[in-house]
This record gives structure tokens, C-alpha cells and sequence, in this order.
């Protein structure tokens, strides 16, 4: 059976438990377990024959000899056994949860995916099967699941530029499902061909991440090891916690990232009459610029500590980090000061799940302490103004960022030109000196240049759905400012 027919026949069996309530999110957590055990059995069996450090029984055996109410129960019994265990193994099933309450059901799942010899497949096809169903799981943007998926395409852009080598780290603090590390896994295969000691490396050591909720963290952990990061028995690569608590002690080669969407930092309190209210979060950390409860801004900083001073980042942030004032400015000039910030993408709107976002990629080096400005000039790549993009009919693709891509010059931006000039004011490749920048109101980094055609050009408007989509859009930023505003006058 194809990658795509193995998808669609797990993913139609989601309509018959959504009947009995269980959600996409739900539905893929279950898929998690059960496809995990069933790989850990088939690694237990000859030729293989490893120690998986899963009893047995709880193994995948346990499963499948048994039905009904005797199923469920011991299901309920065997997540939560195993939850217990160290490694991966705990990390997997930590807090797990059946959700599929109905027995027939759960044991006709167990049945589907017994069906499949899941090791014999290859990793790029049990990958794909999986990140498959993370995308099937992110398009269901009322469960909010999209808020965790960047664009592959994006993702795959980002890497080129960065161009990731063997034998260096990559650190992600919001690593979502794992994106980042399994493009930037792809393209140390592809390029550089790696010998067995490079092979060891990517496999144990290149990454590390760290991923606040509980669920997609164990998502990226499923992810990763279907793609050969990592295996049953060594030490996660992902942290599951707050990775703005404190500096980890970790420094990297390489940070790509896409921090969650949404300004403010928050916890939830429990007060004594048992009634719940958010009291806001600010991290006070000696080596941040300036203290902020705006997460966006905090990430930013959290970022440049992890770097080695010979360090590449790669992020998407949202635009107010690009114009905001106060604290923003702060962040702005520090790194424009400390580090060289030298590419800005800017995004088209209508490429994410959730929806509202307007957003850029910033590409900043890390740098050794000097009382000169690192960075010299910025250059901007606008692939915002008078580009549309929807996610059914018109979905951002890679090769929609490939004209960025080779105006990057990636190794070779000492050989970067200009797009933008006197005979060609709609060039979407332009840079700016530090100078220019710097002497621009709060240091604003929200630079367009491009005339907007829907604003001069009535008679050649965009098509209806694309005209609605984008006032959608805009109505949902709107919206979520306004949010924000009633939440600092609540404060």
C-alpha cells in the first residue's frame, strides 16, 4: 500500500470514533501509542531481537490476544505502566490517556495497525505517514493543533539558507512536532553524504528541544524516532517544559524556531474559593535585554543566549516584534547591536493554520562581544505585498521561495545584489544600512517598500475568495490587538 493510501486508511477510521467524541488531537494521540508498541514488538522479534524495556506484559502482544471490556481495562493499565518507565519509553505514554472508550472500536484500531509491518518500512515512508497525519490534524483548526505546524515548505527554505553541517548542534525551544530537526535531518543526508561517526552524531547528538505541552511534545518524540532520531532505549531529545524558565546551559550551532503565536505570557492560579484567574508571566533573567511578559520578545533574547558565539538563527516572529515600541525597541537595537541581523523575510498571510498571522523569518549570527555595531546592513525580501496564498487553493510551496532562496546566496552573501533599484521599484530584494535603520522611529525593522496593487489598481483586483480571505484575516489581526489591549487595561 502507497504512503498516502496507509494515511487515508488510518485517517478514515478518525470519522468512525468522532460519533463517540474523540477529536482529531485525540484520535492522533492513540495512533502514537499503539503505532510505538507495535514498532517495539516488531524491534523485539528476530532479526532484531532488542531489549526493548517494555514488559512483557505490555507489550504489543498483550493487545492483540485480548477484546471487549478485558481490552479496555487492561489498555487503561498498560498506558499508565508504562508512563512510569525512564526514557523514551516514559516520555511517550507520561500522563497518557485512552480516549476511545467504545472496546469494538479500539480493538478494531489495534487490528488496522497490526496489519502493517511498520519497521520494514523504509524511514522516509513511516515518516511520511506520520507527518501525514500531523498535517491531517493541524487543517482542524477548531481543535487549535495548526499552532504547532509550520509550513514545510517554510521549514525546508529556512534550512537551505541555513545550510546545517555534520557534526554541529541544532537546538529548537519551541520545537512544536519536530519540523525543524527532521528538515535540517534531510538535508545533512541529501548534502553531505555522512560518514558512520556523522551518522551516530545525527542520529543522538545533533539535537535538542523543548516543548511546553505535554501532548505535542510526545507527538515531535514519535515523530523523531520514525525518522531514525534517536531510538527505544536512549535519552529523549526533547525536554517537555518551559524552555524560557531559565538558560538551559546548552549552547548550539544552530537555532531554527518557530516560538507559538500570541504575545502574552500567562499561568493560570487556582485561588482559594477554587475560582481560576491568569496572572501574567515575566521571566527576570540575568542575561536578557529587558524584562517583558511578551513572549515573542522573550524567545528572541532566550535565542541569542543559546548560540555559540559563532552561531546561525533562523525564527519566525510575528510583526509586532519587528515595530513594537518599549521593550521591543530594546530587543531591536540589542540585536541589531550584538549580532549581525542580516536577512528578513517577510511572509505572505494565509500560509498558517491559525489564522490572523502576519509574520516574518529573521536570520541573525551570533558574534563575539565588540563596541561596534555587528550588524551592517539588513537586507528584506518582501513576499508579502500583492502575494496570495490560501491553504486549500492556493497553498504556499517551495517553489514559491526559491526566487528568496537564490537571492539569499546561501555560503555566498558577500555575493548578494539588489532587486530593488530606480528602474525596478517592485524588486522585492532591498538592504538597508544600519544607519538607515537605526534612525528609523523605534528602530522599526517593518520596512515595505513595494506599491500594494489592490489599493491602486481597481480594474486588476485579486479573485473574490482571495479579497475574502484576506479580510478575514485582517479582521482576525484586528481582533487579537484588540485582545491584547483589553488584557494590559485588565492589568
Amino acid at each position: 500500500m502507497t504512503t498516502n493510501g496507509i494515511v487515508q486508511k488510518v485517517w478514515n477510521f478518525c470519522d468512525t470514533l468522532r460519533d463517540d467524541g474523540v477529536g482529531y488531537g485525540d484520535y492522533l494521540e492513540q495512533i502514537t501509542y499503539l503505532l510505538f508498541l507495535k514498532m517495539a514488538w516488531e524491534y523485539s522479534q528476530p532479526p532484531y531481537n532488542r531489549d526493548t524495556h517494555i514488559p512483557e506484559e505490555y507489550n504489543w502482544k498483550s493487545l492483540t490476544e485480548k477484546s471487549g471490556s478485558e481490552l479496555e481495562q487492561h489498555y487503561v493499565t498498560l498506558l499508565r505502566e508504562l508512563g512510569q518507565k525512564e526514557g523514551m519509553i516514559g516520555q511517550i505514554f507520561v500522563k497518557a490517556q485512552n480516549k476511545i472508550t467504545d472496546p469494538a472500536k479500539l480493538y478494531k484500531l489495534i487490528q488496522m495497525i497490526d496489519g502493517e509491518d511498520w519497521v520494514m518500512l523504509g524511514a522516509d515512508v513511516k515518516g511520511d505517514i506520520y507527518e501525514g497525519l500531523l498535517e491531517k490534524n493541524a487543517e482542524d483548526t477548531k481543535s487549535g493543533a495548526g499552532q504547532y505546524f509550520t509550513p514545510r515548505p517554510l521549514i525546508k527554505a529556512m534550512v537551505e539558507c541555513v545550510q546545517p553541517e555534520p557534526m554541529k548542534t541544532i537546538g529548537d525551544p519551541a520545537c512544536g512536532t519536530g519540523g525543524f530537526f527532521l528538515a535540517s535531518y534531510d538535508y545533512i543526508l541529501e548534502n553531505y553524504n555522512p560518514d558512520k561517526e556523522q551518522k551516530e552524531f545525527l542520529k543522538y547528538n545533533t539535537f535538542k528541544g523543548w516543548e511546553i505541552v505535554a501532548n505535542t511534545a510526545r507527538m515531535c518524540l514519535m515523530n523523531l524516532f520514525l525518522h531514525n532520531i534517536g531510538d527505544l532505549t536512549s535519552e529523549p531529545p526533547i525536554e517537555r517544559e518551559d524552555s524560557l524558565i531559565s538558560d538551559p546551559g546548552d549552547r548550539f550551532d544552530y537555532v531554527l524556531a518557530n516560538p507559538p503565536f500570541g504575545k502574552k505570557s500567562s499561568i493560570t492560579i487556582t485561588n482559594e474559593d477554587g475560582t481560576q484567574s491568569k496572572e501574567k508571566l515575566t521571566y527576570n533573567r540575568q542575561d536578557f535585554w529587558t524584562t517583558s511578559s511578551n513572549k515573542q520578545l522573550n524567545f528572541i533574547q532566550h535565542i541569542k543566549t543559546i548560540l555559540k558565539n559563532t552561531g546561525q538563527a533562523a525564527v519566525v516572529v510575528p510583526d509586532n516584534v519587528l515595530f513594537e515600541g518599549g521593550s521591543g525597541e530594546t530587543v531591536r537595537k540589542k540585536l541589531l547591536d550584538t549580532t549581525d541581523l542580516h536577512t528578513i523575510l517577510r511572509l505572505p498571510t494565509g500560509i498558517f493554520y491559525a489564522n490572523g498571522v502576519k509574520a516574518n523569518v529573521i536570520f541573525f549570527d551570533a558574534k563575539p562581544a565588540s563596541k561596534e555595531a555587528q550588524t551592517k546592513e539588513v537586507w528584506i525580501y518582501d513576499y508579502r505585498t500583492n502575494v496570495h496564498h490560501t491553504l486549500k487553493r492556493k497553498p504556499m510551496t517551495y517553489e514559491h521561495l526559491k526566487d528568496f532562496i537564490e537571492c539569499y546566496k546561501p555560503g555566498k552573501r558577500h555575493k548578494r545584489e539588489e532587486t530593488w533599484g530606480e528602474d525596478n521599484e517592485d524588486g522585492r530584494w532591498r538592504k538597508y544600512s544600519y544607519e538607515e535603520i537605526i534612525n528609523r522611529d523605534k528602530t522599526s525593522l517593518d520596512i515595505t517598500w513595494i506599491k500594494d496593487d489592490s489599493l491602486t489598481d481597481l480594474e486588476n483586483l485579486p479573485e473574490p475568495e482571495v479579497l475574502a480571505g484576506d479580510i478575514v484575516e485582517n479582521l482576525e489581526a484586528g481582533l487579537e490587538s484588540f485582545r491584547q489591549i483589553v488584557e494590559e487595561l485588565e492589568e
